[in-house]
């Protein structure tokens, strides 16, 4: 059920995070390495890879996309969010397996939701006519805005996912078909005004399930990465996406590549809004360790699962309680 109160001036009490559960604070500020992918392509390669290894995120520029394209989503974004919640009923659900829809912890009268931030999830699947036929088409060319950024976006992670190919062994053609052949999902998350940012959560500390993740972070800061045991914001550079690899990845690459942990932080003074596609696998795909990191030295660190049976994985074990991914894995495929 909706309501149309405005935000609260003191956070209540559902969104107040004991101390001990709360993320530690961090003042450490830097740009993550920005990639220039109208570079040559040995160089470019070789740059994802060591950033990949580095830090598991990387920024790229010159990626083909059109800054207006990038602009135009951005503020139709953070302009859906702005509507009245009247204008937003429609599209709200509590269904988790729904495929399309809006949930929020800050503007809803229920819901289990305990982070301040509200999140608009859509599926885009190349196999059907219509692919966004259940998306909001308000504001006006909100609806064809996104679908011709998902597309450009999701072009982006494929040609960086065949550099990693190229990078480190792999057939050309590895992460066609089922591994990338899921429904793109895009994420539109909104982080509004927090009345006391230094006892809620915007996203916990988390590792993305997915391939690899292709981020319009907006132009208010928010995200922090983990590294080297501790935290740091990332400086958005206009004009580029935040790139990092899903735990898929790292489980192809058995170890090699780092899916590693993120999370999103509140601000008292303004709205963040940001827009994430992320490149699914479909669920019947099974997918482990290539052969190429596997022999009698580098035994395989993960199980080869579905990706259902991974989803079912990811929920057993909160991925990101700690900065092992492989231990998490290894614990809750245990489950299965």
């Amino acid at each position: 059920m909706l309501h149309t109160a405005p935000i609260p001036t003191s956070l209540p009490d559902r969104f107040v995070f004991p101390a001990d559960q709360l993320p530690p604070a961090t003042t450490a500020t830097i740009s993550l390495p920005i990639i220039d992918m109208s570079g040559g392509r040995d160089e470019v390669r070789r740059a994802i890879l060591d950033a990949g290894k580095e830090l598991g995120f990387f920024q790229v520029m010159n990626h083909g996309v059109p800054e207006q394209l990038m602009l135009d989503m951005e503020v139709l974004a953070a302009e859906f969010f702005e509507m009245p919640e009247i204008d937003k009923a429609a599209y709200y659900s509590a269904d988790i397996n729904k495929a399309n829809r809006l949930y929020s912890g800050t503007t809803y009268e229920t819901g289990g939701e305990r982070y301040w931030r509200d999140c608009l999830r859509l599926a885009y699947d190349f196999s059907v006519g219509d692919h966004v036929k259940d998306w909001p088409d308000k504001p006006q060319r909100l609806r064809e805005i996104m679908e011709e950024y998902v597309v450009k976006a999701r072009g982006v992670g494929m040609e960086i996912l065949k550099m990693v190919c190229e990078g480190i062994g792999l057939r050309p053609d590895y992460f066609e078909g089922g591994i990338s052949g899921g429904d793109v999902v895009f994420q539109m998350n909104h982080y509004p005004r927090c009345p006391d940012p230094s006892v809620a959560v915007g996203q916990p500390p988390h590792c993305d399930r997915n391939l690899i993740t292709v981020l319009l972070p907006g132009p208010v800061p928010g995200l922090e990465v983990a590294y080297n045991g501790d935290w740091i914001k990332v400086k958005r550079i206009p004009g580029t996406f935040v790139v990092n690899f899903g735990c898929q990845l790292e489980v192809v690459t058995n170890g090699m590549l780092k899916s590693i942990e993120h999370r999103a932080m509140t601000n008292s003074e303004q709205p963040r809004t940001s827009v994430a596609t992320f490149i699914m696998p479909s669920g019947d795909c099974l997918i482990g360790p290539a052969e190429d990191f596997i022999d009698e030295n580098n035994p395989p660190l993960y199980r080869s699962l579905t990706f259902a049976e991974f989803k079912r994985t990811y929920n057993v074990v909160k991925l990101g309680a700690s900065l092992n991914l492989t231990t998490n894995l290894q614990k809750a495929q245990k489950e299965i």
